[in-house]
């Protein structure tokens, strides 16, 4: 029975024992995660909190001390769980003597795939991450935005269920990221789960529907973009506030913001004070230009999340 979720962990766990003096690293700490299948899923965290760690326990290139990591149902530590599995590590070194269409192949025939299935696929794939015309042209002639997109190609020419990407645009220029995304964006509604690795706010910002942010090995939040986003309180913009009303307003505990001139904008948290003060200005008789739902950054809740005390 196919499972819910493309990447379940529960209690993952990951201690790196030093020689000198015994020394115990604890790189991921009882990590608890469900990723559902079928979106496209960022894990942020900074320099060091284990997340490169944490997708290799998914991969099985290391082995958790403790608890347990399952893909589409099945422990990750069978091979079987891998083979709907596409993977693009960060800093990959693809043998450079070898061209584009060559190293296609190589990568294709690891996968099991056929030669008649290769000769098909690896063609289009290339044109796929806009490299046509370049599958005869060795590596060592490939730019690093290019080398990127051969590595998305060879971790899609399988065509996974499941797509893990290590750090996919780091290095890339901005028109190699969006080209990246692009790519990405096509998988959409295929049924494909995108699990990106990153450091980079903007792009999962942009391009995932989930986010879990990590520090210190541990989980420090987690859940839907658009909801984590949300709840960042109301702005009420109005014009011809006298300084009586205005001064109502401060005593209700609104913050002021910048705003054009002859205008007043202010911030309150909940929908009963911006009632509040809608209900001062038109007392006042002044005129109300916006009331809008304001929004967290993920750049406020990532800073948050691996600064405060509440999240250690």
């Amino acid at each position: 029975m196919m499972s819910d979720y493309a990447i379940e962990t529960s209690g993952l766990e990951k201690i790196y024992r030093s020689r000198f003096r015994g020394r115990e690293i604890k790189a991921v700490s009882n990590l608890t995660l469900r990723v559902p299948a079928g979106v496209k899923y960022g894990l942020l965290g900074p320099n060091g909190a284990g997340k490169t760690t944490f997708v290799k326990m998914l991969l099985s290139a290391v082995r958790p001390t403790a608890g347990s990591a399952v893909l589409f149902g099945q422990d990750a530590v069978r091979p079987e769980s891998r083979r709907a599995v596409g993977y693009l590590p960060e800093n990959h070194r693809f043998p450079t003597y070898l061209t584009g269409y060559g190293m296609l192949n190589f990568y294709a025939s690891l996968s099991g795939m056929d030669a008649t299935e290769r000769k098909r696929r690896v063609p289009e794939f290339l044109d796929l991450v806009g490299l046509n015309g370049w599958g005869e042209v060795r590596l060592k002639k490939f730019s690093k935005g290019m080398l990127q997109r051969l590595g998305l190609a060879q971790a899609l020419i399988h065509k996974p269920k499941l797509l893990i990407l290590d750090e996919p645009t780091d290095g890339v220029d901005p028109v190699g990221r969006r080209a990246i995304r692009d790519i990405l964006n096509q998988l959409t509604g295929t049924g494909v789960t995108v699990f990106i690795n990153s450091h980079l706010l903007s792009e999962v910002e942009t391009f995932c529907d989930y986010v879990a942010i990590m520090r210190k090995g541990q989980l420090a939040l987690e859940g839907k973009i658009s909801n984590l986003l949300a709840g960042g309180g109301y702005r009420v913009t109005a014009s011809s506030v006298p300084d009586p009303a205005q001064a109502q307003i401060r005593r209700l505990g609104a913050t002021f913001l910048p705003a054009d001139r002859n205008a007043v904008a202010v911030q309150v948290p909940t929908r009963d004070e911006a009632n509040a003060v809608i209900d001062i200005i038109r007392a006042a008789g002044a005129f109300i230009e916006s009331v809008t739902v304001s929004t967290n950054s993920l750049e406020d809740l990532f800073i948050h999340a691996t600064t405060s005390e509440q999240a250690a």
